[in-house]
């Protein structure tokens, strides 16, 4: 070993991304793993940081008598290299590497070998780690069964079936964006030798949340902040938001011109319907945006440390608008709001022997007040319709 193999070590590091002193380290244990495998006897391996020399030491206790030649030197014989040797004390012997021959030189070469693999795994799942919550585009590089595999950062990555939307259809060779769900440490126990898995998720909703911020500056900037969604991946997806900047409407900036904005990102998935909501501290406000397009009479509020639920009063021709297809108006609401709905309107609350007393009643002035632009026209005008 020579300057020339640190700066080998040094390029590694470079395009690896490998530590340069993870190599050294691995060396000087591949250098000790192998002696001590074919010749036996305890060892200290050091490897120059200048230089790039080797040195090998052979360990030996100093004993009265010595009843293990391979790892013991007797007080007598120690003395006569200096006298000030003691009882326990350690002699180091050197050993030229050279003479450990073509097996010992074999080992060491495997061990740095796997240590290497090791090290770039480990720095591959720590470069992905970093992207666990994000988005990423690859390239479908193969189907089986179903399930997606992509390349990602020089790494294959799997799409389940389970996370992918029954709507959306894929070919090898297509580029997609993804959410980063989960990242395996190549390092746990059972894990695959190939390197880190990385599992991705098209049906997430922290995929339209991304893709949000992708499409949205005054989300990126955090002028405009996403206080909640609520997904059922390829039919509806009900997102909330709200503005820091009293000059920005956090609907508009989402919607942008025309609808440019907020049609990306349906391009993006596929047609998937997308309700921009408004955010309001005021539950009876906030469960009222998140109910359009039906409109909201009044809201009952009862919260306790268990659950939040609430009973939204809507007119009774538009019972179905507020509930939604199979329900899923409603469902979506109280995902998006934290709040357990019930729809009903004034005269199934009469007849109903609701007790009105054990319900904080909001004021129907202040639920008048949700803003008349919560969820996009075009999203409204498809509730309307039924689809």
């Amino acid at each position: 070993m020579n300057k020339e193999f640190l700066d080998a070590l040094d390029e590694l590091e470079r395009e690896k991304n490998i530590p340069k002193e993870e190599i050294i380290t691995a060396v000087e244990t591949a250098v000790k793993t192998a002696y001590e495998k074919n010749f036996g006897g305890n060892t200290l391996v050091e490897v120059d940081r200048e230089t790039g020399e080797v040195q090998v030491f052979l360990i030996k206790e100093v004993v009265e008598d010595p009843e293990d030649d391979e790892n013991q030197i007797s007080l007598e014989v120690a003395r006569s290299y200096d006298p000030d040797y003691e009882v326990g004390d350690e002699m180091y012997f050197p050993i030229d590497p050279k003479d450990f021959g073509r097996i010992a030189a074999q080992t060491a070469k495997q061990i740095v070998v796997q240590k290497v693999k090791e090290a770039e795994r480990q720095s591959t799942y720590s470069r992905l780690k970093d992207k666990q919550g994000t988005l990423v585009s690859g390239r479908i590089e193969r189907i089986n069964n179903g399930t997606i595999f992509l390349a990602i950062d020089n790494t294959e990555g799997i799409l389940p079936v389970s996370e992918q939307v029954k709507t959306e259809h894929f070919n090898v060779g297509d580029r997609i964006k993804v959410f980063v769900m989960d990242v395996k440490d190549p390092n746990r126990p059972k894990a695959s030798k190939n390197g880190p898995q990385v599992f991705f998720s098209r049906s997430h909703p922290g995929l339209v949340r991304e893709l949000f911020k992708l499409e949205i500056p005054e989300i990126a900037d955090g002028t405009v902040e996403i206080k909640g969604i609520a997904r059922e991946a390829g039919s509806r997806t009900k997102i909330a938001v709200y503005s820091h900047d009293p000059d920005v409407d956090p609907v508009g900036a989402c919607v942008g011109n025309r609808g440019s904005r907020v049609q990306n990102i349906v391009d993006e998935l596929n047609g998937e319907k997308i309700d921009i909501i408004v955010w309001d501290e005021e539950p009876a406000v906030l469960i009222s945006n998140v109910l359009r397009p039906a409109v909201v009479e009044s809201v009952y509020i009862e919260e306790n440390e268990q659950e939040k639920m609430a009973i939204a009063v809507v007119p009774e021709q538009q019972l179905s608008l507020a509930i939604g297809r199979e329900g899923q108006n409603v469902r979506l609401a109280a995902r998006v709001s934290g709040w357990k709905i019930d729809i009903k309107s004034r005269e199934q609350l009469e007849n109903s022997g609701f007790q009105f007393d054990e319900y904080e009643d909001v004021d129907e002035e202040k639920v008048a007040e949700a803003p008349e632009d919560a969820g996009t026209p075009a999203e409204e005008a498809d509730e309307a319709a039924g689809e």
